[in-house]
């Protein structure tokens, strides 16, 4: 399924979601063509902390990233 991020914009007394014209091309999409939508908020990032748990504990893991960039 292919996802594309868009805003919800206030359009008179409603709102509407703007998509990008190369977006439409690429799906061979028209005026007055009918679609499906799926709508899912995006999370902050704030809301995604604690969300994974990982083998090793998260310092470990990032002590194992910064090796070699302290050179």
């Amino acid at each position: 399924m292919a996802q594309l991020e868009a805003r919800i914009r206030k359009w008179g007394n409603g709102y509407g979601i703007l998509l990008p014209t190369e977006e439409l091309r690429r799906r061979n999409l028209k005026e007055n063509d009918r679609v499906v939508l799926t709508l899912q908020k995006k999370k902050q990032l704030e809301q995604l902390f604690g969300l994974c748990q990982f083998s090793r504990p998260v310092s470990q893991l990032m002590q194992e990233n910064k090796e070699g960039y302290d050179d």
